[in-house]
């Protein structure tokens, strides 16, 4: 697990906010800014924090399903040129993405059939060829080649994802985007899922980036955990060190907002709301509402500090 099959340096996503009746740019939301990690081989890598912060964008970004404003990327060593087409069509059959909602995620005007085949035949693949290769893929992931004619309403939720896994595998990837794979299913749907998950892991040597708000379920099943707020990275770390002894005041209150089954300790919610800053604004993006923040919070651009292992953004955690 020592060599980085991902690699981003700086990246940053903005969205255009148009007004007039020419519709021209006069600001931007800036959803991802100056983002930097790495993923090793055979990793699960979590990325958490609140609806809002960029972790969607961010899994977006991955492949290539929105724009990159600037930044750097890596895959297994090779340069992806995020500004070019056909390097991003490379770039794909390395890396996938799983989506959220397994029933708008998949055309219901197809069959799974199709769904599965559609990567393989756009790219020169015979149908006996892409057929076989489906019946594969959905063995893999726990059902039969009966549903190749059947349609995405036909399935319960948890199935759903499966057909979306298995679309996800088609190109025999290495690493797999997981956007809250599992927030749409019911509880014991959810388990199997992650289970799957784990599975196809260690049997297709896969790398896992996996978005989730459920610390517990990051806590069982990943190996690293990004926390992001506002864009920005706040902590990074092992899940030991980030989730049992964090140091970043935010993330400190995400563990504190989950709730338990005592009643005599209930969750402390973060006050506040996430709201986007000047351009010009220089502090720490989480210093209005940090119980902990002191006036240098505000003027002082606060560098990611590391030590090689994990990371944190605050002036306090620096001392």
């Amino acid at each position: 697990m020592s060599s980085a099959v991902i690699q981003v340096e700086n990246l940053s996503v903005w969205y255009p906010l148009r007004s007039g009746i020419f519709s021209h740019v006069d600001r931007y939301v800036k959803a991802v800014r100056g983002l930097s990690f790495s993923l090793r081989k055979g990793e699960i890598l979590a990325v958490i924090g609140e609806s809002g912060c960029g972790k969607s964008t961010l899994a977006q970004a991955l492949v290539g399903l929105t724009p990159w404003h600037d930044g750097s990327y890596s895959l297994f060593g090779e340069k992806v040129e995020v500004k070019s087409g056909a390097s991003w069509t490379s770039a794909r059959e390395k890396i996938q993405m799983i989506f959220q909602d397994p029933f708008s995620s998949l055309n219901p005007r197809q069959s799974v059939s199709e769904i599965l085949c559609y990567p393989l035949l756009t790219r020169g693949f015979s149908r006996l060829a892409a057929l076989e290769k489906a019946n594969d893929i959905l063995e893999k992931v726990g059902l039969s080649s009966d549903v190749l004619g059947k349609f995405p309403h036909e399935f319960s939720g948890g199935q759903r994802q499966r057909i979306g896994i298995a679309r996800a595998l088609m190109l025999s990837p290495k690493i797999l985007v997981c956007d809250e794979v599992t927030s749409a299913l019911d509880v014991s749907v959810q388990a199997q899922v992650l289970k799957l998950l784990d599975e196809l892991r260690k049997s297709l040597d896969l790398s896992l980036i996996f978005i989730s708000h459920d610390m517990q379920v990051v806590k069982a099943f990943a190996d690293r955990v990004l926390v992001m707020y506002l864009g920005e990275t706040m902590e990074e770390g092992s899940v030991e060190s980030v989730l049992r002894s964090p140091q970043h005041p935010y993330t400190r209150a995400l563990i504190r907002s989950i709730p338990t089954l005592d009643r005599g300790c209930p969750p402390e919610i973060l006050g506040g709301n996430i709201e986007p800053l000047p351009d010009d604004f220089l502090g720490c993006c989480f210093v209005s509402r940090c119980p902990e923040s002191i006036d240098a919070c505000r003027k002082k651009n606060i560098e990611m500090h590391t030590d090689g292992f994990s990371g944190v953004r605050c002036l306090l955690c620096a001392k």
